[in-house]
């Protein structure tokens, strides 16, 4: 049956047949392995083909040249041994009918110097990057050569490789570098006037096209405004379009707009949660309308309805659902098979992104296969073995997650929930209204256990005899934790917990310290709070920077609300101890690197934030009746078999415990331990 649903149309590029208008955009989720895209790569991608897009982007972006170091797992497609990596992955993907193209850079000024080879980094002119630091040599004439050449090769390579095309980014790197006069201050033929910001973009079009001919896609990923006073205009960004569109060089644009030389600039292009959806989609229509060519965008589009709006209204020819697709990458099957509904919906958390800096991979806040398909499978099998009766005690993010997969696996299930309602920190963290769309991780496991016929027994403090009762298999802990103070001196029973400030228990003070000792969204959930509810609020940390669990993309909403409100912000310090004098409290602090170094504060209110501790009173109740006493054999649960071992033989039920129930973490992790353990059960 041919489909009236726009999104699902097929659209023709040049040769290329695409199935339907849905894409995932170039981006970096750095699973290389040696500058190679390796299974885990592979993998990633192959399973977005399997989830029915037309066309997948990859890298973001492989480099071209040995002195365009990876600031972040970037793909060597300057080196031939990449070539059969390439063609695995284009293959896995060209199964489902999938195409694959991949985007080539020269990073130019947007990485270190400090990396790989130790080769100077460059650009149009000597103007440094503020988020990679590095001061860039003016590009020589013999540099232009040489990268210009680099370029063709690579191009080269790919198309040996089978892939159906190549695009290059132009933003934020090397080529935009010349088009951008806040990059470009040269006085050559490489400077000043339009045609003369282009030559360098006419070079590498021309040597291109030479190395691969006319039949291989070739495409650009480009700013058509920078969005800041010295940058790239909105004039002069169209007018590139019109140029490139009427070259006979390109055969589709992939318009950007904004600027990335920042963290606070780079989530104007990238937005995070709190934060407006598809802010550009409007614009890259005005580009599509001018040029009258083919035309793709991503700016979070999160949304099948949005996705939808795009090409039914002429705005978009492909469009870019690229962190959806971490989030889901079966968006376009479920819409194939009237199951839009069952979508896993992006919350706009960038976990994934902020993630590729704190901890060198891209995660999704609550997918755990992402990344880790070669171990933990999107859609979940059913079980081969014996049907068990599950009790998961605790509906928090991952007891409901656990409850999923176990129900999913073909279990009956029974979820215990001391609370009026399922959400546990996640409905917590809502309460800063910015981070609202975060309740989607909650909202969606529920519809899910709605649909796989899950009990949810709330206002449910579950002790031992409750849990006996429903006769269990197997008993998922999941109760999670109850904030704890940092180690104090004194005054323990002065401070408030942020818990209470974000539940709204306790209203801020007048004037107000928070000392987070944990450096995550917790404490700062809270310090925003406060400071938009109109108080002076200082924020203490131990830390060299403040949050450094967080990321720079999170970091930005927080800066803003900081500096809007008038925060105080003081690092590298303790609290140390807390006494009331009359209606005040003196907060004692000292340092880790001055011996005796002494300050205090008088304020109304000390806030703490410390993590949690596990509630774990029903765990060690359970333990000595359970057949493995909360025992996991890790090496088993890593590398597969038996991970329950047997150390209570004639107990009634295997026990494990998940998430903050075992040590403080965070939501990914205790949604990764509900998968990886239900799918063991």
């Amino acid at each position: 049956m041919t489909s009236s649903d726009p999104l699902l149309q097929p659209y023709q590029l040049k040769h290329l047949t695409l199935k339907n208008r849905v894409m995932s955009t170039s981006h970096e989720p750095a699973y290389s392995e040696e500058g190679m895209p390796k299974e885990r790569y592979r993998l990633y991608h192959a399973e977005k083909a399997k989830g029915g897009m037309a066309l997948t982007m990859t890298a973001g972006s492989a480099i071209v040249s040995r002195d365009s170091p990876a600031a972040f797992g970037n793909l060597h497609v300057y080196d031939d041994r990449i070539v059969p990596w390439l063609t695995e992955l284009a293959d896995a993907c060209h199964e489902h009918d999938c195409k694959v193209m991949i985007q080539i850079t020269h990073l130019g000024r947007r990485t270190g110097w400090n990396k790989a080879d130790w080769l100077p980094v460059l650009s149009a002119s000597p103007v440094r990057e503020p988020a990679h630091r590095a001061f860039p040599k003016t590009i020589e004439d013999w540099d232009i050569e040489r990268i210009v050449a680099d370029y063709a090769a690579a191009a080269q390579r790919c198309q040996a490789a089978g892939l159906d095309g190549i695009e290059f980014e132009a933003y934020g790197h090397l080529m935009d570098g010349f088009w951008s006069p806040a990059t470009n201050q040269r006085d050559d033929d490489f400077g000043g006037s339009l045609d003369n910001r282009l030559r360098f973009t006419g070079m590498v079009l021309d040597a291109v096209r030479s190395a691969v001919g006319e039949k291989f896609v070739v495409g650009i990923r480009m700013v058509a405004d920078e969005d800041f006073e010295k940058g790239l205009s909105k004039q002069e960004g169209v007018e590139i379009a019109l140029r490139l569109a009427g070259s006979g060089k390109v055969d589709f644009l992939n318009i950007i707009r904004g600027s990335i030389e920042t963290d606070a600039a780079l989530t104007k292009v990238i937005p995070v949660t709190g934060m407006r959806s598809s802010p550009h989609l409007d614009f890259a229509g005005e580009v599509r309308a001018a040029t009258k060519f083919p035309t793709f965008h991503a700016a979070r589009i999160s949304d099948v309805a949005t996705a939808r709006h795009a090409i039914a209204t002429g705005k978009l020819d492909m469009v870019g659902m690229t962190r959806a697709h971490i989030a889901d990458p079966h968006i376009v099957r479920k819409v194939m098979e009237g199951r839009e509904h069952e979508i896993r919906p992006c919350v706009g958390a960038t976990y994934c992104l902020d993630r590729i800096y704190e901890g060198g991979e891209a995660l999704c806040i609550h997918n755990a296969a992402t990344g880790r398909e070669a171990d933990i499978p999107h859609i979940i099998p059913k079980t081969e073995g014996p049907k068990r009766n599950v009790v998961v005690v605790g509906a928090g993010a991952g007891g409901l997650e656990a409850a999923r997969v176990a129900a999913e696996r073909g279990h009956q299930v029974t979820v215990l929930e001391a609370s009026s309602q399922a959400g546990g920190q996640v409905r917590l963290a809502t309460q800063n209204p910015r981070r609202k769309e975060l309740i989607g991780i909650i909202d969606w496991r529920l519809a899910e256990l709605d649909r796989l016929g899950v009990e949810i027994r709330y206002d449910t403090w579950a002790e031992k005899d409750d849990v006996l009762a429903l006769s269990p298999d197997v008993v998922v802990v999941a109760t999670g934790g109850l904030p704890q103070n940092p180690p104090l001196g004194a005054g323990d029973n002065l401070v408030t917990s942020s818990w209470d400030i974000m539940a709204g228990s306790v209203k801020p003070a007048e004037n107000v310290l928070l000392y987070d000792d944990n450096g995550g969204h917790q404490g700062m959930g809270a310090a925003e709070l406060i400071a938009n509810s109109g108080a002076k609020l200082e924020l203490v940390s131990p830390e060299r920077f403040f949050a450094p669990e967080m990321g720079g993309m999170n970091h930005v909403p927080y800066m803003r609300a900081f500096q809007e409100q008038g925060v105080t912000i003081t690092i590298n310090t303790r609290l140390r101890s807390v006494r009331r004098e009359g209606n005040q409290l003196v907060a004692e602090l000292g340092s880790d690197f001055a011996d005796g170094w002494r300050d205090e504060r008088r304020v109304d209110q000390v806030v703490v934030e410390h993590g949690t501790l596990p509630l774990d009173d029903l765990y060690l109740a359970l333990k000595p009746l359970s057949k493995n006493g909360g025992a996991v054999d890790y090496e088993r649960l890593v590398n597969g078999g038996d991970i329950f071992p047997a150390r209570g033989p004639q107990g009634g039920f295997v026990l494990l415990r998940i998430g903050d129930a075992v040590a403080s973490r965070n939501i990914h992790a205790a949604i990764y331990d509900g998968i990886r353990f239900g799918l063991r059960i």
